[in-house]
């Protein structure tokens, strides 16, 4: 115990023996009281004197003041109480027992502060990067990598701080020494259980720093197409065509196959199927194309064609090729191509239409 700390446990005790009168309780209520108004007071002062230091700082620091003000508060709280506790005249068993519970409560609320800092970090860090904007694979490859390590660093801090506050409680700390101490069957087990969860943590610092996806990404999975619309610690949620959600671990996207259609940007090449006769003026087909790929807002002015791609014995597989600034655009763009050549096949060159081919067959005559 800290001298001045003994020395002030003496005063008070000689002072509280010249004031015999008074009840123990309300002695040590008056001393918890006491504390505690100094503690608050300290907290006022020092937290002014912060923002003084900071208020020309950048907006990390002055961030970190503003959000860590309740966190600091219930520290200097729990700090006040167990010192006020340490010098009162509380029997020593239950005194023990509180300054533990303090000191427990203590590391759990620096844990805290120390998480909120971490976010504040990454608040700060991803204002540099606008999502809003079309071409957004700059923005999505941060955000994506400061959102998962933001994630990951409050787990651990979360399981660190948790294991240092049951290292105060003597009875937990002995119990866990004697179960792994105990040929080693606890260890192997909980190593088990965690197996999936760590797997999923590693995976998750593997898509950060790798980022075979990131958000927003248009991606197909399952064979179902959609977008990364969250990645936590554990788990991707995949937002489908039709506003369902496809949940999927970390680790899937480590393990197993898939295609990411906005990996490298996010323009895209959209592909759209006619089915046409053999008497169809392929030229005039590619004309079309090419003045609604002109006129469409979709577009985005750099890849449009049309090939035959294949001929069966009924019909000639058309395939028409539009490029588009995202993959929602695509799509869009795809359906507006078939609307229209199918619209200008029906009224303006109705031979591309498909029709009905049949051999004829030799009937003989009847006897």
């Amino acid at each position: 115990m800290p001298a001045f700390v003994t020395d002030l446990t003496r005063e008070i005790l000689r002072l509280w023996r010249e004031f015999h009168w008074l009840p123990e309780w309300a002695v040590i209520s008056i001393i918890v009281a006491v504390f505690v108004f100094a503690g608050w007071a300290a907290n006022q002062i020092v937290f002014a004197l912060l923002k003084l230091a900071v208020r020309k700082r950048d907006v990390f620091w002055r961030g970190t003041v503003g959000r860590a003000r309740l966190k600091v508060r219930i520290a200097v709280m729990i700090a006040a109480l167990a010192l006020a506790v340490t010098v009162s005249p509380l029997d020593p068993e239950p005194s023990l027992a509180i300054r533990q519970t303090l000191l427990f409560g203590f590391i759990l609320t620096v844990g805290w502060m120390l998480i909120g800092a971490s976010d504040m970090w990454a608040v700060v860090y991803l204002r540099r990067f606008n999502m809003e904007t079309e071409d957004n694979l700059v923005a999505r490859k941060h955000v994506t990598q400061a959102r998962i390590l933001q994630r990951v660093a409050a787990l651990l801090i979360g399981i660190v701080t948790l294991g240092l506050a049951l290292l105060t409680i003597a009875e937990v700390r002995q119990w866990g020494l004697s179960l792994l101490a105990s040929a080693g069957v606890v260890g192997i087990i909980a190593g088990l259980a965690l197996q999936p969860f760590l797997t999923n943590m590693i995976a998750g610092i593997q898509i950060a720093t790798a980022q075979p996806i990131r958000l927003d990404d248009s991606v197909v999975v399952e064979g179902e197409w959609g977008t990364v619309e969250e990645i936590t610690s554990t788990y991707v949620v995949i937002k489908l065509w039709d506003w369902r959600r496809m949940v999927l671990p970390l680790s899937y996207f480590i393990n197993t196959p898939f295609q990411n259609w906005t990996r490298e940007t996010a323009r895209l090449i959209g592909s759209a199927f006619l089915y046409v006769d053999y008497e169809a003026p392929i030229e005039r087909l590619r004309a079309e194309l090419e003045r609604i790929c002109r006129a469409s807002a979709f577009w985005d002015g750099d890849v449009v064609s049309l090939q035959v791609t294949d001929v069966t014995d009924r019909v000639a597989q058309v395939r028409c090729l539009a490029s588009a600034r995202n993959a929602p655009t695509a799509f869009d763009l795809r359906c507006e191509i078939r609307e229209k050549m199918l619209a200008f096949m029906r009224d303006e060159c109705p031979e591309a239409l498909p029709t009905q081919r049949q051999l004829n067959a030799t009937v003989e005559p009847q006897s």
